[in-house]
């Protein structure tokens, strides 16, 4: 992997990041229609690297938010924002789980190539076409079950190819929540595993170009892209997610999943 691919890719993470069409999905897209050839762990070592670098951009754009939510915290009391703050961890619960027995399955599930992220495109657009005609009574506010049931949707949704927030999204629309709520909560419950995750493979070395094979101005090259191409894009695609109907979003993971399918036979 060279630096312009490094680009190409790293702007594609930061343009899809916001939106539920799968960004781990188009970057598997990406590098094959670019005929870039990684090790399997290299290519979770670049995912790790540009999803940290978008979820920089998202604490950028969200950080008024963020410092509320933390100045609530530190007050040590049962408030409005601690409650959110433990709903945030409960939701994290059920990805922690599939990160520290499940990390070897799911970084080869990153290396069976684009015809799985084809199927899990589907899938996704079936998850948001659900959302358009099953209605469900809402609720006043996101509770801590849902919270958690969110947070599964969130660890099923490290299969590549089936869109994080386009999975979590649906699954609080499903049960019944807002979805201002459910956006804003989606956006927000990825960034501590994220971080984390970047945390493990600084300390593991993984971002060394000796471990991963990848040149550090590729690495670089990437992280830039994402994090100012997800500055960018942070505002307007959410916005475009809280006001749009999710049924063109499952249109769109229709057609690409097809195109993934039908490449991978014909390439």
């Amino acid at each position: 992997m060279d630096w312009i691919e490094a680009l190409v890719l790293g702007l594609v993470q930061g343009l899809t990041e916001f939106l539920p069409v799968s960004s781990s999905g188009h970057l598997i897209i990406g590098k094959s229609l670019l005929g870039i050839q990684v090790h399997p762990d290299a290519e979770t070592t670049f995912e790790v690297l540009v999803h940290c670098a978008t979820v920089l951009s998202t604490i950028v754009v969200f950080r008024n938010e963020i410092g509320k939510l933390l100045a609530g915290l530190f007050k040590f009391r049962m408030n409005e924002e601690t409650q959110y703050v433990l709903k945030i961890c409960i939701s994290m619960l059920p990805v922690l789980i599939v990160g520290l027995f499940f990390k070897e399955q799911v970084e080869e599930l990153f290396g069976q190539g684009v015809v799985l992220v084809g199927c899990m495109l589907i899938v996704t657009a079936i998850l948001l076409t659900l959302t358009h005609f099953v209605k469900f009574k809402q609720r006043k506010e996101l509770s801590y079950l849902s919270a958690f049931i969110i947070g599964v949707s969130q660890a099923i949704a490290v299969l590549p190819g089936l869109s994080r927030s386009g999975t979590t999204i649906s699954t609080g629309l499903l049960i019944g929540n807002k979805k201002e709520d459910v956006a804003r909560f989606s956006f927000l419950m990825v960034l501590v595993p994220i971080l984390g995750e970047t945390l493990l493979n600084v300390v593991g070395g993984e971002f060394s170009p000796a471990v991963s094979g990848i040149p550090l101005s590729a690495m670089t090259t990437g992280f830039l892209a994402a994090f100012i191409s997800g500055l960018f894009a942070c505002k307007v695609m959410i916005q475009l997610v809280k006001n749009s109907k999710l049924i063109y979003f499952a249109i769109y993971c229709v057609a690409m999943g097809l195109f993934a399918l039908i490449y991978s036979f014909v390439s």
